[in-house]
């Protein structure tokens, strides 16, 4: 394997848009016996090389039938770490596939046109999905987009409607869906172990909050008009947006509306998700909306066309999903599920028992469906309706009154306020 050395910091940064001294290994390479030629693997390359790109980045490089072989980001030192720790990770994996280093952009437009990347793993703040994702299925590349899915219900669908016209493979990263306890959980919700499903409770934290933060000096390196891209609505840079290097924490964009949903949305995408999935709304979803005050509950309540109720309950501690049914319940979060009775936890599936799609790993899932050409565990369609209950959940929370939602044609039924409110405007470049 070939080594790379470290990109020099000073040319790094004068480069604006592409760092031309790495190349792709070309698809037509073919290596020798006993392991994956570098013609045969997926070219992946990430759109958003922040603090959410690190781990994924690892996870994908250390499957066998992948390469990352490209970043992108409009913050130049974030762009530049990425480059040297990918280059360092195929220099320290056991493989004797070849590796010639990563391309590294500052616009995901220009590595779009590069005819050698399969698919694109996005990563960015939740304002940018809806563009990169279309533009993205308008290339040719196959998608990896991190949940929530969209900022809007309109962007969502856009997102859906991308996908199926270029017959593209698209995973939302909601890998709860391959987690074994939440396999587990839906499973015994799916198969009637706790008989008829009664209500949910999940517990997330709550809507995003207005605009509160005051103007701070520009790090050099970051095109502060790139990362705030599609937004008509333009803010000035706070480090809590776009943390510089030195920072540990995670970003707060996903805190305020112009660019995220709150907690609705980022963690509303984890444990929403499971509810929709126990319930089997993954191309459906509520049809009515009531807002806290409507009963004893703090939070709102969904109604869905069956009666059941998922119940919004903001809590303090880990966030979590629970099923309760006429005949038991289900309580799940990460890496703990609780039954009642208390050994139906313990139940047992084969193959042929299951009644939902299941998978053990999120990202292997993600590349065996672009060789099969078939959906993924979390298909666009299934990552854009748990968006959209967040999105519309929001929404309820900002007007404060019960709302009637059609599905089917996904809008508000008789509501006009609230139906606006299912898109935001966006600059005529990034329109969706």
């Amino acid at each position: 394997m070939k080594k790379t050395s470290r990109i020099n910091r000073r040319n790094f940064l004068k480069s604006a848009a592409v760092v031309t001294s790495f190349f792709i290994v070309p698809r037509r390479v073919v290596g020798g016996t006993g392991f994956t030629p570098p013609s045969d693997k997926i070219t992946l390359a990430f759109i958003g090389c922040g603090k959410q790109s690190a781990g994924l980045q690892r996870r994908f490089a250390n499957l066998s039938g992948a390469q990352v072989v490209a970043g992108c980001d409009p913050y130049a030192a974030k762009l530049e770490k990425f480059v040297n720790v990918n280059n360092q990770i195929y220099a320290e994996l056991n493989s004797q596939a070849q590796y010639n280093g990563t391309q590294a952009f500052a616009d995901y437009r220009e590595m779009l046109a590069k005819k050698d990347i399969d698919a694109v793993i996005i990563a960015s703040p939740d304002h940018w999905h809806a563009a990169m994702s279309v533009h993205a299925a308008e290339a040719g590349k196959d998608i990896y987009c991190e949940k929530p899915l969209s900022l809007t219900v309109k962007e969502g669908r856009a997102m859906v409607k991308a996908t199926r016209k270029h017959g593209r493979v698209f995973q939302t990263g909601s890998m709860q869906r391959s987690a074994k306890e939440f396999t587990q959980a839906v499973q015994l919700v799916r198969s009637g172990a706790i008989g008829e499903v009664k209500k949910i409770v999940v517990s997330v934290g709550g809507p995003p909050k207005e605009w509160d933060l005051q103007a701070e000096p520009t790090p050099p390196g970051l095109n502060w008009e790139l990362w705030m891209g599609p937004n008509v609505i333009e803010r000035p840079y706070n480090n809590l947006l776009a943390p510089n290097m030195e920072s540990t924490f995670w970003a707060k964009w996903r805190d305020y509306k112009e660019f995220g949903g709150g907690y609705m949305t980022d963690w509303g995408a984890h444990m929403f998700d499971i509810g929709q999935w126990g319930l089997g709304m993954d191309d459906s979803g509520p049809v009515k909306i009531l807002p806290p005050g409507e009963g004893k509950q703090s939070g709102l309540i969904y109604q869905y066309a069956n009666g059941v109720q998922m119940i919004h309950q903001p809590e303090e501690g880990k966030n979590y999903c629970h099923f309760f049914g006429s005949e038991g319940e289900v309580y799940v979060q990460r890496g703990l599920i609780r039954t009642t009775p208390e050994g139906l936890k313990e139940k047992t599936f084969r193959t042929g028992d299951y009644k939902i799609y299941v998978s053990t790993d999120h990202y292997q899932d993600f590349l065996n469906s672009i060789k099969t050409r078939q959906r993924p565990i979390c298909d666009v369609e299934t990552g854009h309706r748990t968006a959209t209950v967040c999105n519309i959940g929001n929404i309820a929370y900002a007007l404060g009154r019960p709302l009637e939602w059609d599905p089917e044609k996904e809008r508000f039924r008789g509501d006009r306020e609230a139906n606006k409110l299912l898109k935001r405007k966006m600059k005529k470049e990034w329109r969706v």
